[in-house]
């Protein structure tokens, strides 16, 4: 397995058809730099397909994900093109096509 120890949400939507160097120039011109063991998370305007930059301190690995139907929940209102911080909790929603961003409320019952 790959080690992923801090995952990044790139909330500027993405030509899907981008490779893994595009990723990468993407990656390094809002951070800087792509770290070791990072995963850097990408979207289409649509929120239809995302795609998995990670570098893993000797390359980078790139995957692809669609849903059957339906979206991605995808941040719209940010225009900061600076990637946001992601639990693994919240990337396992996301990538299922869960409100990801609705985990905190989603943990206690509050109303009956």
């Amino acid at each position: 397995m790959i080690r992923i120890d801090a995952l990044w949400l790139c909330t500027q939507p993405l030509d899907m058809r981008a490779g893994a160097e595009r990723l990468l120039a993407h990656v390094v011109q809002a951070l800087g730099s792509a770290h070791a063991h990072h995963g850097y998370l990408f979207a289409n305007a649509r929120a239809t397909r995302l795609k998995l930059l990670v570098h893993d301190g000797f390359g980078v690995w790139c995957a692809a994900r669609r849903l059957n139907s339906g979206r991605f929940v995808w941040p719209r209102e940010i225009a900061s093109a600076t990637p946001l911080a992601l639990t693994q909790a919240q990337f396992d929603a996301l990538v299922v096509g869960l409100p990801w961003q609705r985990l905190h409320e989603m943990s206690v019952i509050t109303r009956l």
